[in-house]
């Protein structure tokens, strides 16, 4: 079965960018640079930030449906992110190297399975989600901290 993998939209955050550290912090926002041994997956571009880049911590909504699912949670941007990514019958790089919770929403926003997956198992968890009529799209987390990864849809 076909997929496809996008990444958060980048003119979502474009606007905090500019913004000094004072009002990132009004909004709940931290700017911080990467340090060596980091991991900081980028939900724009799907990968992680290197050493010396400057990231965006912040909150964001990623499950709005207005169902007991609606969700939300913290995501690193890289400020150099240079456009999202889209990827189409594969994961994109940060996916390659975590263990993943894989959950999959009816139309309506309602969960109707979920699954962690092993690095080298998430595609083949994909496509078993998708082989249910019922899922409609998937949000992947990284299992060890919950956060949400990227959306995931039939191709």
């Amino acid at each position: 079965m076909s997929f496809v993998v996008t990444g958060l939209p980048l003119e979502t955050f474009q606007p905090l960018f500019d913004l000094d550290d004072a009002a990132l912090a009004e909004r709940g926002v931290i700017r911080s640079i990467v340090q060596p041994g980091e991991r900081s997956p980028c939900r724009v571009t799907l990968e992680d930030a290197s050493p010396g880049e400057r990231i965006l911590l912040l909150n964001y909504e990623h499950q709005s449906a207005p169902t007991p699912y609606r969700s939300r949670h913290a995501i690193f941007v890289r400020e150099a992110s240079p456009q999202t990514c889209t990827v189409r019958d594969s994961l994109p790089p940060v996916m390659h190297s975590r263990v993943m919770s894989l959950r999959a929403f009816s139309a309506d926003g309602v969960i109707v399975d979920a699954r962690l997956a092993q690095p080298d198992e998430v595609a083949a968890a994909i496509e078993r989600q998708f082989a249910d009529p019922r899922a409609a799209y998937i949000h992947a987390h990284y299992a060890a901290y919950g956060c949400y990864a990227a959306r995931i849809d039939r191709a």
